[in-house]
Parts: structure tokens; sequence; C-alpha cells
């Protein structure tokens, strides 16, 4: 049971006034805005991958980019990622800035060992002489009714490796400004996006239409104030929280919703503040549990001073520790629901008055 003091505290509202006039767009639109402008300013950047080209992607990611770039700088691939994986890398080292797209990061796999071996380690083996700025992005995480093979979070695996920069964005905002940021940066970027928010609309503000936005790699964003638990979470698992922290807020109960943008670097002082201010935290990830991104922000605080401010263990709900199953009750069962955040956060309330 809650304390009367949790359970009587009024419901925050929330001014709309920021967003009142602020445009639509879906998180492709806003990749493809950021693919667009950047090809536009910096004429080595170019797009390479399978159906990126005549087909506009096969997400639609890269649509009207052929037709306005042409063959040299939008580049159809055959079914074989190691090797445009390997000849984006050697692209990279001779100057330009590839995008490299993977249909979906499950079948990245087949050029891990261009991203890490090739692409992650040769600034540092190169004494700091050889950058490699490139891009490897495309759908990450669980789709829907597409079974095990194509349905895993790698945001864990890659932010493992030294030598990468590992972004995943949630909302447009976040597409749009990190994706420009990833291709302006020298050093090789994994950008993890959600096949299933491609076509969902979030409001973009003024500043995020400009052509100059651009938003910093490492830095994540508060999306949602709270004073009695943190919600830490990346791409889709910020809806969960966000969701959650809605529902919480009808029971008395302020949720401070964080969203990560980037997992290596991972912003553990904006954690670590709200922590001291909450007292309380749970990770959302729809990754495995085991050695992933929950995992690691429990370990920096239990390494950190900021252990001393909980008052009440870091829980994790992420989805179920087996591969994907195909059936679509199951596949429900194996990801984490707004409801299992909302009954972790009373929970851990609740046993820590």
């Amino acid at each position: 049971m809650l304390t009367s003091a949790v359970r009587g505290i009024a419901k925050r509202s929330f001014s709309t006034s920021k967003w009142a006039t602020a445009q639509q767009m879906t998180v492709r639109d806003a990749l493809n805005s950021a693919l667009d402008e950047e090809m536009e300013r910096d004429e080595r950047v170019f797009l390479m991958g399978e159906e990126v080209a005549l087909y506009d992607g096969a997400y639609k990611v890269s649509r009207g980019l052929w037709k306005k770039y042409g063959d040299k700088r939008v580049i159809d691939t055959p079914i074989t990622e190691s090797g445009f994986a390997g000849l984006t890398v050697g692209a990279a080292m001779a100057g330009l800035r590839p995008v490299c797209e993977f249909m979906t990061f499950n079948f990245a796999m087949q050029g891990i060992d261009q991203i890490i071996n090739s692409a992650a380690k040769t600034f540092y083996m190169s004494a700091g002489k050889v950058n490699v700025p490139i891009v490897f992005r495309g759908p990450n995480g669980a789709a829907a009714g597409v079974g095990a093979q194509h349905s895993q979070c790698f945001g864990a695996w890659y932010a493992h490796c030294p030598g990468l920069k590992v972004i995943s964005p949630y909302n447009s905002e976040d597409c749009k400004g990190l994706l420009k940021a990833a291709i302006r940066d020298p050093d090789p970027v994994v950008f993890l996006e959600n096949e299933l928010l491609y076509g969902v609309q979030y409001p973009m503000s003024d500043e995020a239409m400009s052509k100059d936005f651009v938003l910093p790699i490492g830095k994540a964003k508060i999306e949602r104030p709270g004073k009695h638990i943190t919600l830490v979470a990346h791409s889709k698992a910020v809806e969960l929280a966000l969701e959650a922290a809605n529902e919480l807020a009808g029971k008395g109960i302020e949720a401070e919703v964080i969203n990560l943008r980037s997992l290596r670097p991972l912003d553990t002082e904006t954690i670590l503040k709200s922590i001291a201010k909450t007292h309380h935290l749970v990770s959302i990830e729809q990754g495995w549990p085991t050695c992933g991104i929950g995992a690691e922000i429990s370990a920096r605080i239990m390494e950190s001073e900021a252990f001393y401010h909980l008052d009440a263990p870091v829980i994790r709900v992420t989805g179920a520790d087996v591969p994907m199953p195909y059936t679509k009750s199951l596949e429900a069962l194996a990801l984490p629901q707004s409801q299992d955040v909302v009954k972790t956060v009373i929970k851990l309330l609740g046993a820590s008055q």
C-alpha cells in the first residue's frame, strides 16, 4: 500500500502551448528530411543499401532521394550486407560520408565484422590518423508478426563496443536532429530506428523544422518531469513510459520520464540527477534483460554516489528472455506493456514506504 501522502498528491497539469501550432511529422518523413538536407549540404554524403533507390526504400525513408540525387549518391545493392557494409566503410576511410542502410538490423549481423573490426576500431588502431565518418542505420527491435529473425534489439550489442556511437531515437524531433548529427560526426554511428514508429506522427517545433536543427549526441531528454520515481527508456519503450506515467498521475504518482536518445555515450549525469530527486528508478526496454541497457544503468548507479539516494532497488522492465514468438498472442506476452510498468512502480513505491 502507498502512504496517504503519496496517494494524495495532485495530478500535474502540463502546458500544451509549446505545441499549439507545431507541425506534425511522421518519423519516416523526419528521417527523409534529415537525409535530404544533409545530402544537399554536403556532396560527400551518399546512401547505399537494399532497395533504397528505385523502390524509394523498404520503408520509404529514402523516398524521392534517388530522383533528386541520382545513381551516384543513392545506390541500390544486392542482398549482401557484408559486401555493401565493407564498401561504405572503405568509402568513409577515403573521405566520403556514407549512410549505410540495413533493411533490418537483424541482417546487419551479416556485416558485423565490417561494423566492429573495420569501422569501430580503425581510428584507435591508426593512432587517430584515419577517421571513419559513417552512419549505419535502419529498423531495430521488435516489429509485428515477423518472427524471431526480424525482432531483436541490438542496442546493447553495439553499445558494448568502443569506437561506436549508438543512437536510439524515439520521436520525429529525435530522428531528424540526431540523424543530422550522426551524418556530420567524424566517427562511426549506429542509428537504431523503430519500424513500428515510422508512420507515427509527432509534433515538430519551428526550431526542428529548420535545416540547421541538430541535436547533441549523448544527451538525454526529460520528456516528462516528476518527483516520485524515474522511468528511463529508449526508442519505443519511451512510449510505454509516458503511457504509464499518465496512468500513474491519476493515482497521485508523478513519474519523471527520461528519453535516453543515445546509448553510447550514455547520459549518466541526467539519470543520476533525477535519482537524487525521486529516489527511485525503473528502466524500461524492449530488448532482453541479460546484459541489457537496464543492466548497464543499474551498474552505473551502484558504482556512483547516486546509490545512496535510492530508497529501493533499481528494477528493470524488459522483453522476455526468449526469441520473439511468431504467434500474435505470444508476441504481446514477450514484450513489456505499459501496465507492467505501472504495476512495477506501485510495487516498488509501496515496498519503500
